[in-house]
């Protein structure tokens, strides 16, 4: 499972820079503790142009990333990757690959794939970026989901690169852990059923 890391698994806040800013999305902890208990590994490939930018160092991304996990902890998740790029964009098109490692650039996707030993055509992308469904699609991975949290609400939904659409994480993984064959990781009241999609 790739997840995005801002407006997916943590709240959206422009250009992170400060670790007091971390506050995971709404059962976002609990979500993912599903997905590792029905035997996925949960890896975050992120943009942190920030970096790039001169805004945020390695050691300051470091300390993000450190109350990130403090907090995912509480929930008994500990993450199986977490990669990040930190090269700023040129332009804005969603679609247009400017590096490799920087989604929608399929690099993150890849070197976890190859690093940890897993098979990406069997894999998911959830995000709340077309930056996230392009990355996924470029790294052939099983299907994509768009999140409304963050800036999913501002995305176009229609695009090419987007399979499915949810409320939240909660409701992506719902989603997968239906259509994989596991919806006995989520207690009942929690699974997907059609009267829950939201596309």
């Amino acid at each position: 499972m790739f997840l995005d890391r801002d407006g997916t698994v943590i709240r959206h806040v422009p250009y992170l820079v400060d670790p007091a800013d971390v506050a995971l999305v709404d059962g976002a902890g609990e979500s993912i503790a599903a997905l590792q208990r029905a035997g996925y590994a949960c890896v975050i490939v992120t943009n942190q142009s920030a970096i790039g930018r001169g805004m945020l160092t390695e050691a300051g991304l470091a300390g993000v990333h450190r109350v990130m996990d403090e907090q995912l902890a509480t929930h008994g998740v500990t993450l199986d990757g977490l990669y990040h790029s930190p090269h700023a964009p040129t332009q804005k098109d969603h679609a247009v690959i400017e590096h490799h490692d920087r989604k929608p650039g399929p690099g993150m996707l890849q070197r976890a794939a190859a690093e940890l030993g897993l098979d990406i055509g069997r894999s998911w992308m959830v995000g709340d970026s077309l930056k996230d469904t392009h990355a996924g699609r470029n790294a052939t991975v099983r299907g994509t989901v768009l999140v409304l949290t963050g800036e999913g609400g501002e995305v176009d939904r229609m695009d090419r690169s987007i399979d499915h659409v949810a409320d939240d994480l909660p409701a992506a993984v719902a989603f997968i852990l239906h259509a994989d064959g596991h919806d006995d990781a989520l207690p009942p009241a929690a699974r997907w059923t059609e009267e829950s999609e939201s596309r």
